[in-house]
């Protein structure tokens, strides 16, 4: 499945701070998203995609997939929050008009805690990946 429609409606980030442009694909374990690394990018520096805007685009992957289910049910998006990085590996940073894909994989649910892995390729090259505890509010 891949998702045509504007990728607002399943995040609650606003600009400057949307690092997902779209949904590529979504299932009961995971999501794949894409995002194009364009140079006005917050996160954009001397050309590189730095660190931050790494680790925000797995969060927002994960963000990305609770609001599609949430659309789906036809609940609103909820806020969600990074309670835990761990394991973080970054071997290099994307350049502008890089196009970057990232996968995560829901590893366990408990209630509005999930634990992820994450991972991001650049030209079909592993740059980032990590394990993250996301919260998602109630509200």
């Amino acid at each position: 499945m891949h998702i045509k429609e504007n990728i607002l409606s399943y995040i609650p980030q606003r600009a400057p701070l949307v690092m997902v442009d779209k949904i590529l694909s979504s299932d009961e374990t995971g999501t794949r998203s894409s995002f194009l690394i364009r140079k006005e990018n917050i996160f954009v520096e001397n050309g590189l995609f730095m660190e931050p805007g790494l680790v925000e685009n797995i969060a927002q992957t994960a963000a990305a997939r609770a609001g599609y289910i949430s659309v789906a049910e036809g609940k609103p998006v909820r806020l969600g929050y990074i309670g835990a990085i761990r394991n973080l590996v970054i071997t290099s940073m994307p350049h502008i008009h890089d196009e970057i894909s990232t996968e995560i994989t829901i590893q366990n649910q408990i209630f509005n805690v999930s634990v992820i892995t994450g991972k991001i390729t650049c030209n079909e090259a592993l740059i980032a990946q990590c394990e993250m505890k996301i919260f998602i509010t109630n509200q």
